[in-house]
């Protein structure tokens, strides 16, 4: 196997491992680590962990390497870029999505309900944001809610936790299609904008109200407020 493919398969992996707490936040991760278990080299090992880096998910610590903690702050800046692009993603979607494509969006979601258990729950969830964005026919506001979602994707477990939260979750996804299907962007953008927020706001609750029991379970949490 050449570098590139080492490195990608590293650089998935690792990612995979992250993203579904089998490495867990503030966890230290070391180049020479990842040589012994995945077997590869040096150089795919420090390139993937760049990428990564990039992704938000890891971060420099020292001359080494760590998980990225849970960032309370971060989750907050996020639910705000959320709000302002898949708002915007939304009301081109409306006006640019052909009736097929919408159709499509809703058999997806319709095939996801009711028996959701949490981790189909979280794909769904993600799908269903990302495939919205996508019918916007702008490939920077799928980017950006590509990347929100992927920097999100280790917390948003503990907002669809029960079996209420997901039906919850879901109810809103399809009220949100239908006014998506009604060709209406003011009210797609409100509904969208409501969801978000929710959601948001849903988490926070629960990690201030959970901080203590998720960190004696291995969660590093942290509250980074940056100046600019």
């Amino acid at each position: 196997m050449d570098v590139a493919s080492q490195t990608l398969n590293l650089y998935q992996r690792v990612r995979a491992d992250i993203l579904s707490l089998e490495l867990m936040p503030g966890e230290r991760v070391t180049e020479r680590g990842l040589e012994s278990i995945f077997g590869a080299s040096r150089t795919p090992a420090r390139a993937a962990l760049m990428r990564l880096e990039t992704e938000g998910l890891v971060q420099r610590d020292g001359r080494g390497w760590m998980v990225s903690p849970i960032d309370i702050f971060e989750i907050g800046a996020l639910a705000e870029l959320r709000e302002a692009v898949e708002t915007a993603a939304i009301r081109l979607t409306v006006s640019r999505a052909s009736d097929a494509d919408i159709e499509s969006l809703a058999e997806l979601l319709e095939s996801d309900h009711p028996a959701l258990d949490e981790e189909e729950s979280l794909r769904s969830g993600g799908d269903f944001h990302l495939e919205l964005a996508q019918l916007s026919g702008n490939k920077f506001l799928i980017e950006a809610v590509r990347n929100a979602m992927t920097r999100l994707a280790r917390t948003r477990w503990l907002e669809v936790r029960t079996p209420e939260a997901r039906e919850k979750a879901w109810q809103e996804h399809w009220h949100i299609l239908e006014t998506v299907r009604l060709r209406n962007a003011d009210a797609a953008a409100t509904l969208c904008a409501e969801h978000i927020r929710g959601t948001n706001e849903r988490l926070l609750d629960f990690l201030a109200s959970e901080r203590r029991r998720l960190r004696g379970n291995g969660l590093s949490i942290v509250n980074n407020v940056e100046t600019i």
